[in-house]
């Protein structure tokens, strides 16, 4: 009988009435709320230390419509579209409390064909790709330390990508965890949509940046959220991965499973299918939001300017991607704020075309030599594994050089190999002592008459900015030690006192102010031309954790360079900058302190210019850019990432494919070389 009365009140009329309700109550609902990090005081209100985060947002998502809705956040870096998307998921302080609220989670219909509790901690799913924190969940699976992932040897803690999709990843899981059941053909399907078939079986550390994002989301995925925020899903991505990632989101976004609201940069793609738009502006602020076609007219109304070939510094210019391999990428839009296409230079000032042909006849210094190098693990080939013509002779694995003055871009798909081979040029992996590789001329190993080099001797040398060191750099070091640890041993040991090495973190710290110190008072510090008299005691107390993703980049680029190395290497150094800390420190690499951009303004628009700074007319500075005895190496999935002094390129084939990878020249920066960016990827 009890049963039958449970039946019947769950099957009434009066149940599928309320049903039918609830089916029109949003997944999320902010009606005129404001948000803070914690409670603010009633005797301060307008406390500096904790500000109003999106006062009087009003958002709601919809359970169900006649017309779906996909949503955008669209801002540049530390705009608070991270934020953005953790208030949405319940997180932060709303005031007032009931102003935010999940009417459909906690309905009769969600209870009915969800047997899993619906509370917005398990129905609204986030997924980050800018703080690359070294974990893919609860525990460490990418390792304990930098070489780790390199290893052959599998420790307990090298959870395969099945482990980690099943929630197996930790070493003595309770009870509830070991029986907690994963659908197989979820699972299947999962692994199926985002080509995990052939890494099942890998361990999560050993994956690529690209291939890991996939597993992160397969993973959210099988908790079959209600909502799923991808923040900034396309950064760091090839050509290739992200022609399969936009379909299959669209797939998703159209049959609401899960929904999806995307945050993205200024520089990303807007696939076509997204159908609202928020437009964060500056002080953590909604400036418009709503249907697409209504954002982008507003944009073009706030931004007046806006045109085809210049537009203001900071403001929109759209334009249609120009892709064949996909309908969704085809009619994209891409927002990037103020590229120009100089006449004669490019962003950074460089002429477009090289004055002077480089003699090839003139051989400098290798800093790097590989002869037939391959890396295998077991019957999976990494790197290597192919034929290469070297003198008109078919060479085993990978030959290559890179000498004193050479700027080389290396380029390839996600899981080609590219990390792996600037861990040998590192000496990260263990295979650099027995291969044949050369650093600074000496190989790891000592041979007769002929001294190996150390690990300290390679790091003196070489800068090196990477998402993995972004991983695993202590979060605990301030602004300033972050920078000067370019001169130590270890992340965590202490360089040696230099005044002069001290005056030189102090010009970066001047120079970086607005883009390291998120309380700076510099609001136009691209048109100052001395900065000579700032203070940098702010570098002291704010510590590398409280900084946001794009400042910890900036400041990783800056320890990369500040000690001036015979070789330096930028991989994806730039992603999560918005296109003008982008250009901003690819200004400074190429120029350091004596140059920056400036404004100049006409009767219809204001141009971006790069103008001589006092630094360099006193002749004060104590950066001066890449010197012609520096080496460089840059990998990036992304042309507007690529410095304007890359002029040699290899692009490595996919791993496994058996092909040798390929080698060309700019004969000046890429974005003045008409399909020198199609050249790179043609297969």
């Amino acid at each position: 009988m009890r049963i039958l009365t449970s039946l019947w009140s769950r099957y009434s009329p009066d149940s599928f009435l309320a049903s039918r309700v609830a089916h029109k109550a949003p997944v999320i609902s902010v009606d005129n709320g404001t948000f803070y990090r914690s409670y603010p005081s009633s005797e301060e209100p307008s406390n500096p230390s904790n500000p109003s985060m999106f006062p009087d947002l009003t958002f709601s998502l919809p359970s169900s419509s006649a017309e779906s809705q996909h949503w955008a956040v669209l801002g540049p870096s530390s705009s608070g579209k991270t934020t953005l998307l953790e208030i949405l998921r319940g997180h932060h302080i709303c005031i007032p409390p009931k102003a935010r609220s999940f009417p459909y989670l906690s309905s009769a219909e969600a209870s009915l064909y969800h047997t899993r509790s619906r509370s917005p901690g398990q129905a609204i799913k986030y997924v980050g790709f800018g703080a690359e924190d070294g974990s893919t969940g609860q525990s460490r699976v990418r390792g304990a330390y930098l070489s780790a992932r390199y290893e052959s040897r599998r420790e307990e803690t090298d959870f395969s990508v099945l482990s980690y999709l099943k929630g197996n990843t930790e070493l003595n899981p309770s009870e509830g965890i070991r029986e907690e059941k994963i659908d197989n053909d979820g699972l299947n399907k999962v692994v199926e949509d985002l080509k995990l078939g052939a890494l099942i079986n890998i361990p999560m550390g050993n994956l690529s940046n690209g291939q890991t994002r996939r597993a992160r989301i397969a993973k959210a995925l099988l908790g079959r959220p209600e909502v799923l925020l991808l923040d900034e899903p396309f950064m760091g991505l090839d050509p290739s991965t992200l022609t399969t990632l936009s379909p299959l989101l669209h797939k998703l976004a159209q049959t609401q499973s899960p929904r999806l609201i995307l945050a993205l940069r200024p520089q990303d793609l807007l696939p076509n299918w997204i159908t609202h738009v928020i437009l964060i502006g500056p002080s953590l602020r909604i400036r418009i939001q709503g249907r697409r076609e209504t954002v982008l007219k507003g944009m073009n109304s706030v931004f007046p300017n806006i045109d085809q070939d210049c537009s203001p510094p900071g403001k929109a210019n759209i334009s249609i991607a120009k892709s064949s391999a996909e309908k969704d990428l085809r009619e994209s839009i891409v927002l990037h704020p103020s590229t120009y296409k100089l006449k004669s230079s490019s962003r950074e000032g460089i002429p477009l075309v090289d004055k002077k042909v480089p003699n090839s006849e003139v051989f400098k210094e290798p800093l790097v030599e590989m002869e037939s190098v391959n890396i295998r693990y077991g019957a999976r080939q990494i790197l290597g594994g192919w034929k290469q013509n070297i003198n008109g002779q078919e060479r085993d694995g990978l030959w290559w050089t890179i000498r004193r003055g050479e700027r080389w871009g290396v380029f390839g798909p996600n899981g080609s190999g590219k990390t792996t081979l600037l861990s040998l040029i590192c000496s990260d992996h263990p295979q650099s002592y027995s291969l044949p590789i050369k650093i600074f001329g000496k190989g790891r190993l000592p041979k007769s008459g002929e001294p190996g080099i150390s690990i300290f001797d390679i790091q003196t040398r070489i800068g090196q900015s990477s998402p993995e060191i972004h991983g695993f750099f202590p979060r605990n070091l301030t602004v300033r030690q972050t920078i000067r640890n370019a001169w130590a041993d270890t992340f965590l040991s202490m360089p040696g006192p230099s005044r002069e090495n001290d005056n030189t973190v102090d010009s970066c710290l001047r120079w970086f102010e607005a883009e390291l110190n998120p309380t700076s008072k510099l609001l136009n510090p691209q048109s100052i031309k001395h900065v000579g008299s700032q203070s940098t005691g702010w570098a002291d107390a704010l510590r590398f954790r409280d900084i946001p993703f794009s400042s910890q980049r900036v400041a990783l680029f800056l320890r990369a360079i500040v000690k001036k190395p015979d070789l330096i290497i930028l991989d994806e150094a730039f992603s999560g900058m918005d296109d003008y800390i982008r250009d901003k420190c690819m200004l400074f690499l190429t120029w350091g302190e004596t140059r920056s951009f400036g404004n100049s303004s006409d009767s219809t628009r204001t141009k971006r210019e790069i103008i001589t700074t006092h630094s360099e007319t006193s002749r004060k500075a104590l950066i001066n850019g890449l010197t012609e005895d520096q080496a460089l190496i840059c990998v990036s999935h992304v042309k507007e990432e690529v410095p304007g002094l890359i002029r040699q390129w290899i692009c490595l084939p996919e791993a496994g494919a058996g092909r040798a990878p390929r080698f060309g020249r700019l004969h000046g920066p890429l974005e003045g070389c008409e399909n020198g960016w199609e050249d790179v990827w043609r297969s």
